[in-house]
């Protein structure tokens, strides 16, 4: 299946692998690599890429995969329809209960073989026997029987998915001992057990670690949740808690609902909502229902209702659930009384409502996790889409620090004090245009080109005639194996061994069917040695395949070959062919190229915004990744503030606190979201960033100060501070009728100085370039 990966991912694939060659050349048992990736990160989407590529990269290594999910439920179905749909066939899927109730003997070369743990572990209390009769004593061979026989021949790689679940039980340990793998996999987003560092130094363990920053620049989950946004402006003095935060949800939906028609996008958001598992959560199901009725919301029952409302119990199967994941299903609102299986996978959940638990007030990101996915693995221009919400009754709030990612859940809110007025600044804001690969888009471009080439005239039905033209250009189809060519009989002669220099050759050749593996690895091989100036490789190759699959498959009828993908490749890379598709993929390729350009400047010009920036009426934080200051002029009421700023910020923030008797509010800003002020720079030449400067400041004169701090030891003058600083003056100039100035800041022994000269140079610290903070009469 062709799947671009995002370079997060692409980078932990690769991280991966360099981590199980190490792993697999060392002679202990039950190694272990831990894999640690945030929700909605693409875990399974990485691990199966890491599978394909760990074959590939290591054909002389005999490897099988045993894929275990841990915990109640139908995860391990879920897994291994996303691994069959991955792989496109090849490697083989297995279900245990489905392969191995007594016919096989052994797991075969590179096969993956999923499976349920929770349902084979089950032993009778009182002899400690086997339950399940795939794992019990038998006339016929069991699990444990295969497993052992299967280490015989090849080495075993145990993939535990959801690792975190149980992690510390007896169940894990006895799962690692059953299966007595040569390398263990864990994957989790909050591994409850990473290796020890002396393993890691040795060499006997792996830890592979995929930044949540870099999945969120990706688009792939939300940049943040938000607890209980706009709750306060409910007024009805006649509603409880249970109806207000009902209602917010649904005025949410419904303003969400409209931000994504605004974005052309037929995306229906979904709210889940989480009922009580206690007795109460009976009455807590019919409140809700008749809250939804009295809106329209209702469930389709007898012919009756209009179906945007459904409800899961934890006694139904997960795959009632799958249709409720399509983008523009027709339901609206999800009731569940239990956490719903932690591998199911619904992007359209954008909001959250939780009730009160008797015996617990504490959110957790498996909790919440069901709403981090973004729906269409993108941001979009509407901040408010690229967040989740979550509604709740609960009387406080404790956030349990999830390590990974500290700052996902904001619930501490702070208002915009009425001081500020409206300063209208243009900010720049910009999404990433260009990877340097091949996509999709490709795929018609090489079917134009390989029909021109043939003379196909378009018609795809007429496979027999396309399939004779294509032949009478010298092509051959008619491939029932695919040999190599390779040398044979050479000699060299032991005396002049140490003088051999150079090529060895014979007149002799043998002729032999080339390995599978060695077949896909040369058919990769032309596609890269013809990529011409796309350097991405690992997303560009996946395309390519995909193009030139389509149009054997649309013109030649491929469909209908036995074993379509490798007789594909045995024609594309059989010496009488390989010249000509070598010339039409070129040809293609240079084609493209004009296509990519525009694909790319269309996505610069959606991606790049100028905009009127003003500063939020409303931010959140967290408890664990912000502290509570006590700055009068802040522009926010309560004050909060990054704990990792650096000293010149903090050091500058009480300069500002020395000083407010001259200012009317002050912000520290962000970066990389469009609730920050953004200016547009260039460095190189060419190559075009955004810079965020530190602070904003409103004088009581009715200037607006712009400040970057810097540190006296940062002399970072030929590069992009220059840059930055020389383009924060040339934007102050810009703005036209307004009262602005800044520029970069630093603190000295007699005190704080700026820069506002139009040719930035610090080496002239000392000298007139920076202004005493004193002489610019605030």
């Amino acid at each position: 299946m062709n799947i671009n990966l995002k370079n997060y991912q692409e980078k932990a694939v690769g991280e991966l692998i360099a981590s199980f060659k190490a792993l697999l050349t060392k002679d202990e048992q039950k190694k272990v690599c831990v894999f640690q990736a945030p929700t909605g990160s693409g875990k399974t989407l990485m691990t199966a890429k890491f599978i394909e590529e760990l074959v590939r990269e290591l054909p002389e290594t005999d490897l099988c995969f045993v894929w275990v999910s841990i915990g109640k439920g139908d995860l391990h179905l879920q897994s291994k329809h996303s691994l069959e749909r991955i792989f496109g066939g090849a490697p083989r899927v297995s279900l245990v209960e489905e392969e191995f109730t007594g016919g096989r003997e052994r797991i075969v070369r590179n096969e993956v073989v999923v499976v349920n743990w929770e349902k084979l572990r089950s032993k009778d209390r009182a002899t400690g026997d086997w339950k399940n009769v795939l794992m019990k004593d038998g006339e016929k061979l069991n699990f444990r029987d295969v497993l052992a026989k299967t280490r015989e021949q090849r080495k075993v790689i145990l993939i535990i998915d959801e690792s975190h679940i149980g992690a510390t039980a007896e169940r894990t340990n006895e799962l690692r001992d059953e299966i007595n793998a040569d390398v263990i996999l864990e994957m989790s987003a909050t591994p409850k057990i990473k290796p020890d560092p002396r393993d890691l130094a040795r060499g006997t363990a792996g830890y592979v670690f995929v930044e949540p920053k870099d999945v969120i620049d990706e688009g792939m989950i939300k940049k943040e949740l938000i607890i209980n946004e706009k709750i306060d402006e409910i007024t009805d003095n006649e509603a409880d808690s249970q109806e207000i935060v009902l209602e917010v949800a649904y005025k949410k939906r419904l303003e969400l609902k409209k931000l994504f028609e605004a974005e052309k996008s037929n995306i229906n958001p979904l709210v889940l909502v989480q009922i009580p598992t206690a007795e109460a959560g009976e009455d807590k199901i019919k409140a809700v229902k008749k809250f939804l009725a009295d809106k329209g919301i209702t469930e389709r029952k007898d012919g009756t209702g209009n179906g945007k409302l459904a409800i899961w119990l934890s006694e139904q199967k997960s795959e009632t659930l799958d249709w409720v994941a399509e983008p523009d299903n027709e339901i609206e609102f999800l009731i569940f009384k239990q956490a719903i299986d932690t591998g199911w996978d619904c992007p359209r959940a954008h909001i959250l409502v939780k009730f009160r638990e008797s015996h617990s007030e504490t959110f957790e990101i498996q909790t919440v996790g069901r709403i981090l996915r973004m729906p269409e693995q993108k941001h979009y221009t509407s901040e408010e889409l690229n967040r989740g919400y979550i509604y709740t009754n609960v009387q406080s709030i404790i956030v349990k620090k999830e390590e990974y990612n500290p700052n996902i859940i904001k619930h501490l809110k702070a208002t915009r004090k009425d001081v500020y007025k409206p300063i209208k600044l243009i900010s720049y804001y910009k999404s990433r245009a260009d990877y340097g690969d091949i996509t999709s888009s490709f795929t018609p471009v090489f079917e134009k080109t390989a029909c021109e080439e043939f003379g196909l005239k378009g018609d795809h039905t007429l496979f027999a005639q396309n399939v004779k033209k294509v032949e009478s250009e010298g092509v051959i189809l008619d491939i029932k194996k695919y040999q190599q060519e390779i040398i044979a009989n050479a000699k060299m002669e032991g005396k002049t061994f140490d003088e051999i220099e150079g090529k060895i050759d014979s007149s002799d050749r043998a002729r032999l069917m080339i390995a599978g593996n060695d077949l896909q690895a040369l058919f990769e091989q032309i596609i890269k040695n013809n990529l011409g100036s796309f350097k991405n490789i690992k997303r560009s190759v996946p395309a390519v395949k995909t193009a030139i699959y389509s149009w054997f498959r649309k013109y030649l009828g491929s469909k209908e070959w036995p074993e379509e993908m490798i007789l594909v490749q045995m024609v594309f890379v059989h010496n009488g062919n390989r010249k000509k598709f070598e010339e039409i993929l070129a040809g293609a390729i240079e084609k493209y190229k004009a296509v990519r350009e525009k694909e790319i400047l269309k996505r610069v010009e959606e991606g790049e915004q100028f905009y009127d920036f003003e500063i939020e009426k409303e931010s959140f934080f967290n408890q664990h990744t912000d502290e509570r200051v006590d700055y009068e002029k802040y522009v926010y009421d309560p004050c909060y503030l990054n704990v990792a700023r650096l000293t010149p910020e903090r050091n500058f923030e009480k300069f500002l606190a020395e000083n407010d008797d001259k200012i009317v509010w002050w912000w520290k800003n962000g970066e990389n979201k469009q609730d920050y002020f953004g200016i547009k720079y260039e460095y190189p030449a060419g190559v075009v960033h955004t810079f965020y400067p530190d602070y904003l400041v409103q004088f009581s004169d009715g200037r607006v100060g712009i400040f970057e701090t810097k540190d006296m030891g940062d002399r970072d003058g030929g590069t992009y501070t220059k840059t930055k600083a020389e383009k924060l003056q040339e934007y102050i100039k810009e703005q036209k009728g307004q009262k602005l100035f800044g520029g970069i800041v630093i603190e000295k022994s007699d005190g704080w100085k700026i820069n506002q000269k139009p040719v930035y140079d610090w080496s002239k610290c000392e000298r007139n370039d920076w202004s005493d903070w004193e002489k610019l009469k605030i």
